[in-house]
């Protein structure tokens, strides 16, 4: 970063970039009459300094730059603001290749990826700029999809940890926040979290105004300031008072930044103390979300002195806002492009901002030397889906009693040890709730077979680590795991993702704690041409099986919350025992989908001998379905059971030996995923459950049966299912045989419901 004495001669540059992007806000907001206009305003200063100034290194022309620093609007409801700046910048860009034809001003897939002044018509509008921040299309400045509250912090937290990991920690990622975010419970997880991974290079960038929507100040209600809510955390802090003082903002960055190699495991924070609205007339709460009246007095007092500085004449100045959308569509196109002509009219200006910037895209570096992602790719690495060629020690033989979850523990020590030995790093980087051995999420830090363990990772003693030190924080931790699968080291960004999964586990029951981060991720995943990874969301204990904890921890209703996508976005993983978890997994991973669901309980059951009882292999579990029993040629059909579940199809398959001597002939499928079901030939899938057989099923299940509902022809199945909510009430605790019992999924349950069904298949047939 260049000295104060450097870049004190470029201040006067930046105000008049600041009264450039000023009125861009404003005419944005007021043909399109939404947006947030208060909160874009004040952080005006502070986004022209963070971009201008050389604190971050980034490359307008091309956003999917691997080493480029890293901008997170974490208030992504101020998104004007950045579109704003960028319509500006890019039109000194264009100004500037018009007169010289110079290559390096030329915006790469500009028609897609250059957002010009003319954009700014189309804020919140079908197939326009988004009503908030969102990584795609000409956005691609934003490095995550934000405007949830406080939802950026953890995805900020997430993706510095990507870029220290992979040891390229001189790359920053830059987090922008007004106080109102920073009242989440996300924002105090991420502070800690920060902390305790040692993020030097995550850089908050507080906008310090006191309000947000209601009609009362923050300090009312949130002690202290700015300084008292970071610097506790262990966080390097810096600011000012003055936030409309070029000197004072820069002075407060060089501050922060010196003695680097003292701090470099510090997170760092800049803060800013602003009015709210500046220069919009409005100020404080009701400059927030409400843009001025089209073309109303107060909307043209804010244009007055900009006119008069620069010599300009507003279209319809002082007149009411025509009648016809075209109109108003044509006078504000009008009208930003007078805004564009003071800019173009001042060589001087279009010179600094088009200079500045490309020297700003050319200080990104093309490589680190330290960093530890090479060309060569573990998601493109077919031996990590080929399940039919897994280890050995993957699985266990018949007889064996484990739980399922610890299968996962046993996957995560191959896949990780397996990378490291062949790309020199871990794929999986991995988090929990503090129940990393309780989840067996921690195996991603073990060992495989004779290799050493990777530990808990440690900003100090052990920057190896796989596992990191996460306390209860469930939402950050998934927000940690989006962030870091966003960041993507290939060097065609555009085509292929190489970088980190991420995972990250709790009880089933508190799923939906995880929720809000995924949803976001899962967005990102589906709208961003910048290709992105995969996170594995483990709902573990999940089931009445966690019996002895009682129905405050039971996973019947709220793992349902995985199903909460759209259809494709995230696969849901549910094997019944410890050998169908590494194939549902490979088969997992072997698709395009960014999220996997793996529903795991905690109670061991014994490995059945497929064999003996004439049972598919557990290979064909990563087929989403498959027959444990099939009909009996001999005898008439008499329907499907749909199974699912630990307890409930250990507890039928117990029950074999007696169908096969005195029950009725039904045909039992497991059905363990949708998704990997729909994946297969339609010749598997007649074979499996054909259209005609699914209409004459039941189903059995350890969850809720709502969960079920891909698997149901019609709600007649309901009347004859069995599942642990059949009445509608939250289960209560006790040992699992007492639970499994309320639950109706006891062995003899099971077999009345058979044959209950049976013969009520049976009437509604005669």
């Amino acid at each position: 970063m260049k000295t104060l004495d450097e870049l004190r001669p470029n201040f006067g540059h930046w105000e008049k970039t600041k009264d450039l992007i000023d009125q861009c806000i404003d005419l944005m907001l007021n043909f399109r009459q939404s947006g947030h206009p208060g909160g874009s305003r004040s952080k005006v200063h502070g986004l022209v300094t963070t971009l201008l100034s050389g604190a971050m290194r980034w490359d307008i022309r091309e956003p999917g730059k691997r080493f480029g620093d890293r901008f997170i609007l974490v208030a992504g409801h101020t998104n004007p603001l950045v579109y704003a700046a960028l319509a500006v910048f890019n039109e000194a860009l264009r100004v500037k290749f018009e007169q010289t034809g110079d290559e390096r001003y030329r915006i790469n897939n500009a028609t897609e990826r250059a957002l010009y002044w003319e954009d700014l018509l189309t804020l919140r509008r079908s197939g326009g700029l988004s009503g908030h921040a969102e990584m795609s299309g000409k956005t691609l400045f934003f490095k995550f999809s934000t405007g949830p509250s406080g939802h950026g912090s953890p995805v900020a937290v997430g993706q510095a940890l990507a870029l220290k990991y992979a040891g390229c920690d001189e790359v920053k990622v830059f987090a922008f926040e007004g106080e109102g975010g920073l009242t989440t419970g996300a924002a105090h997880e991420s502070k800690n979290s920060a902390y305790g991974l040692g993020l030097g290079n995550l850089v908050y960038f507080v906008d310090w105004n006191d309000y947000g929507i209601d009609d009362r100040t923050f300090s009312s209600v949130v002690h202290g300031t700015p300084v008292d809510w970071f610097e506790p955390y262990g966080w390097r802090v810096e600011g000012t008072e003055e936030g409309e003082n070029w000197e004072a903002i820069m002075a407060a960055y060089l501050r922060l930044f010196d003695q680097e190699d003292e701090f470099m495991d510090t997170p760092k924070m800049l803060w800013t103390k602003n009015r709210k609205g500046r220069g919009y007339g409005v100020y404080d709460n009701k400059s927030h979300g409400a843009a001025h009246k089209m073309n109303s007095e107060i909307f043209w007092e804010t244009k007055r002195p900009f006119a008069e500085q620069y010599g300009v004449e507003f279209n319809g100045f002082g007149e009411a806002a025509p009648v016809e959308y075209e109109a108003q569509k044509e006078q504000s196109r009008n009208n930003l492009d007078v805004v564009m002509d003071v800019l173009r009219r001042d060589q001087e200006l279009v010179d600094y901002l088009a200079n500045t910037l490309i020297g700003l895209g050319n200080s990104v570096p093309e490589e680190i030397s330290s960093c530890r992602i090479t060309t060569e790719n573990p998601s493109k690495d077919s031996v990590l889906t080929d399940y039919q060629n897994y280890p050995e020690g993957l699985f266990l033989p018949p007889g064996t009693k484990a739980p399922n979850r610890k299968a996962l523990a046993v996957f995560g020590s191959w896949i990780n040890s397996y990378c490291r030995d062949k790309y020199g790093r871990p794929l999986v980087i991995a988090s929990s709730a503090d129940l990393a051995d309780s989840t067996n999420i921690s195996g991603f830090g073990k060992g495989w077979e004779d290799s050493s363990d990777f530990g808990f990772y440690d900003r100090k003693k052990n920057l190896e680590g796989t596992i990191l030190p996460q306390p209860i924080t469930e939402f950050c931790n998934s927000g940690i795991m989006a962030g870091l699968a966003t960041v993507n080291f290939a060097e065609e960004s555009y085509e292929e993702f190489n970088g980190f999964f991420g995972a990250s586990s709790t009880y089933g029951s508190f799923s939906y704690l995880m929720y809000g981060l995924m949803r976001l991720f899962s967005q990102v995943a589906q709208d961003s041409e910048l290709q992105v990874g995969r996170v594995i969301w483990v709902a573990g204990h999940s089931g009445p099986e966690t019996a002895e904890d009682a129905r405050t921890h039971f996973g019947i209703f709220s793992p349902g919350v995985t199903q909460l996508f759209p259809e494709g976005a995230i696969v849901n993983l549910h094997p019944w025992e410890y050998n169908e978890v590494a194939p549902m997994l490979g088969a997992a991973l072997a698709t395009k989908i960014p999220i996997i669901a793996l529903h795991l309980t905690r109670p061991p059951v014994e490995i059945p001998d497929r064999e003996a009882l004439g049972m598919a292999s557990y290979m064909e579990a990563a087929k989403g379905a498959y027959i444990i029993r099939g009909y009996d040629k001999d005898r008439p059909k008499e329907g499907v059971v749909i199974i699912r579940g630990t307890s409930s199809t250990a507890n039928l398959v117990k029950l074999l030996p007696r169908l096969n001597k005195e029950g009725p002939n039904v045909k039992i499928v497991y059905a363990g995923s949708w998704v990997l079901f729909q994946q297969q030939s339609e010749d598997y899938r007649e074979k499996t459950i054909s259209k005609e057989e699914i209409n004459d099923a039941m189903i059995i299940t350890n969850g809720s049966l709502a969960q079920m509902r891909n698997w149901m022809a019609h709600k007649d199945i309901a009347d004859y299912s069995l599942s642990s909510d059949w009445d509608n009430r939250w289960r209560t605790g006790g040992s699992i045989e007492d639970v499994l019992e309320e639950a109706h999924l006891s062995e003899e349950w099971i077999w009345k419901g058979i044959e209950r069904f049976y013969k009520g298949i049976t009437s509604i047939n005669k």
